[in-house]
């Protein structure tokens, strides 16, 4: 719980003034390159308390000096010095979330059974787009393939679940058929 009282705060501070120096979209597609780097090695030497923080500080620079924003680098740094790399990912959602607020846009994640095109995924976010949760809203499809859902799909915004997967429909007939709804019941 901690680790998410620290996120949000250090997600507000580099939000805040993102926004104050008019860097938002740049710091966000800053984090977004920070988090899609996929080396092990690398996220287990920031994230670790053993590593120093100038040790963490000189690594972070030579990865990412060049491909960031200086102020995404001065926040890096400070995060670095003051030991809170532990809270890194969080951190990085956090700020995330508070861009898509500001933006207004809704995080929809789309499961299927197989991979569907970018034809579809734009059908699907057009179909959306027309419910009265989205309206007037901009949204950010998440796709995901689960095979176990054996075919149809699975929209999730926020707490909402939609779920209109074979898998599904068949948990609701082996329901029906235990319940045996054509014995009268007494």
């Amino acid at each position: 719980m901690r680790q998410t009282k620290v996120a949000q705060r250090y997600a507000k501070a580099i939000f805040d003034l993102a926004v104050e120096t008019s860097k938002l979209e740049e710091v966000k597609n800053d984090f977004e390159l920070i988090q899609s780097v996929q080396n092990k090695d690398l996220h287990l030497i920031l994230m670790s308390p053993i590593v120093k923080g100038e040790k963490k500080i000189a690594i972070f620079e030579a990865v990412f000096s060049k491909h960031i924003q200086p102020i995404t680098s001065s926040f890096f740094k400070l995060i670095f010095s003051k030991g809170r790399s532990v809270a890194i990912n969080d951190i990085i959602n956090a700020f995330i979330e508070k861009y898509r607020i500001q933006k207004g846009i809704k995080l929809v994640e789309l499961t299927t059974a197989v991979e569907v095109s970018k034809e579809i995924q734009g059908n699907i976010s057009e179909v959306l787009k027309e419910n009265s949760l989205l309206k007037g809203k901009s949204i950010e499809l998440k796709t995901k393939v689960d095979s176990s859902i054996i075919g149809g799909l699975i929209v999730q915004v926020d707490d909402k679940l939609f779920d209109a997967s074979i898998r599904h429909d068949l948990q609701v007939i082996k329901k029906q058929f235990i319940e045996n709804m054509y014995i009268s019941k007494i």
